[in-house]
């Protein structure tokens, strides 16, 4: 099992488990901020709030989610988590495909110039 983890402008993310085809990671999003606006070529997402609130965007559609709920990103969608809540996000996100590595992040929008 790996402990990889990383901490980025909008939060941390921390693997909780890898294996062939799958991934999973612990997301921590601070209050305020969000995620860029990306897609991936190799692997598809569900997310699940632990704590907090999210809004997802995916493709057109803006969705809010809170604890015990989750949305699922098809391979290819452009995509997006935020936090808009005043409390720490928390979300374990799924990764289902054939590659899951962090290169496969194909990046549209960013707050942070990462694009």
């Amino acid at each position: 099992m790996s402990q990889e983890s990383d901490e980025r402008p909008w939060g941390s993310w921390h693997i909780l488990d890898t294996g062939d085809g799958f991934q999973v990671k612990r997301l921590v999003v601070k209050p305020g901020a969000r995620l860029s606006l990306q897609s991936h070529r190799h692997r598809a997402e569900h997310w699940t709030v632990v704590t907090g609130i999210a809004e997802c965007t995916i493709d057109d559609v803006v969705k809010t989610i809170s604890v015990g709920e989750s949305v699922e990103i098809a391979v290819g969608a452009k995509h997006r988590l935020a936090n808009p809540g005043t409390e720490i996000l928390v979300i374990i996100e799924v990764q289902l495909g054939s590659y899951t590595g962090e290169d496969d992040i194909i990046r549209h929008e960013d707050d942070y110039g990462r694009v």
